[in-house]
């Protein structure tokens, strides 16, 4: 990572547009995302004075119910969105593909509020946003959306924390932008980030553990063995809840993280959305070195069949992410037969 310059995210995109011309949509449509991140960032900030954020209404397109701030947020995307060269938007709050302005370029996949469990206690959430071209195919309105991540032109999120942070890629490198309150601006802080190969930290849903496949419960307990198992180092667990949150401190310090399939009803694929939060994610992490499957196939080249579609989720540190990799193929002797998880251990699979 070289030293942060305290460049606008407006020059940053000036500068990346002079590069590359073509970007010159798709840096529209990030200045109007990032300024409805500042309104949301506002309303995040003032907490409980600012109502209930928490409170629930409807149901959104995956079934969960609505909080308040779910609702504000889109709102507000949707509102800039509109303003920028964009034709499409899958959300997450809507059921089916938003159409605005069928003859603008682009095409935008977002989750406006990722974490909402968080919202009533204050913690961390953020958005979750991936650009890409519109593509018109007759009888199909999804077909923007119907593409391999590596066509996405930009992707990023944003963590509404003690800092308000802007995770950006143009494919030309990874970077964090920091919001300036006093004067309502992004500026770098995180350039040209590179994640280290390897890293003693892994973050997953630990609840979860009596659901997981054999080579997730078996890379996690040789993770738990530390220095006493294969793995040879000892490992922290980090858990926030908030994809966003899991995705900055693993670009910044590396390690891995990981929400694979499990075998609840609707589990199988996990509960991350491909379109949405994996494919965005996987790009941020590609730019900065790292890696992101879905436990066997890179997630930029996973085709979504339709806008929600869900997907399992490893990301992080590139040889963490392989090491997971060699679970699933088998590589690993131990995968699927470890003491603290086989059928006559301590605990039951």
């Amino acid at each position: 990572m070289t030293k942060p310059t305290g460049t606008s995210l407006d020059a940053h995109l000036d500068a990346e547009v002079a590069r590359d011309p073509t970007l010159a949509d798709t840096a529209a449509t990030i200045r109007a995302l990032a300024a409805a991140a500042i309104d949301v960032s506002e309303t995040c900030g003032r907490g409980a004075l600012a109502g209930d954020m928490g409170a629930q209404g409807e149901h959104n397109s995956d079934g969960d119910v609505q909080k308040a701030l779910d609702v504000i947020a889109h709102k507000r995307f949707m509102q800039a969105l509109e303003q920028a060269p964009v034709a499409e938007v899958a959300s997450e709050e809507a059921e089916d593909v938003v159409v605005l302005d069928p003859g603008a370029p682009l095409a935008v996949a977002i989750d406006p509020l990722d974490g909402s469990s968080n919202i009533a206690v204050g913690m961390v959430v953020g958005t979750i946003f991936g650009i890409r071209p519109k593509v018109v195919a007759e009888n199909d309105p999804n077909a923007s959306f119907k593409t391999p991540g590596t066509t996405q032109t930009a992707a990023g999120f944003v963590v509404y924390g003690p800092a308000t942070t802007f995770v950006l890629t143009l494919g030309n490198g990874t970077r964090i932008f920091t919001l300036e309150r006093s004067e309502g601006v992004f500026r770098l802080t995180h350039d040209a980030l590179q994640v280290v190969p390897s890293a003693n930290e892994y973050a997953i849903n630990a609840s979860n553990a009596r659901h997981w496949d054999g080579p997730i419960k078996a890379f996690i307990e040789d993770c738990q063995r530390g220095t006493e198992g294969p793995r040879d180092r000892d490992f922290n667990m980090r858990w926030t809840a908030a994809l966003v949150a899991d995705a900055q401190r693993v670009l910044i310090r590396g390690g891995v993280f990981l929400y694979p399939g499990d075998s609840r009803k609707g589990y199988g694929q996990g509960r991350l959305r491909l379109l949405y939060e994996t494919a965005p994610m996987a790009f941020l992490m590609e730019q900065a070195g790292a890696a992101a499957t879905d436990g066997r196939t890179r997630v930029l080249d996973l085709v979504a069949a339709k806008i929600h579609e869900r997907s399992p989720l490893v990301f992080g540190s590139a040889e963490e992410v392989a090491t997971v990799a060699t679970y699933y193929d088998g590589r690993q002797p131990a995968a699927g037969r470890s003491p603290l998880f086989g059928q006559r251990g301590l605990i039951r699979s």
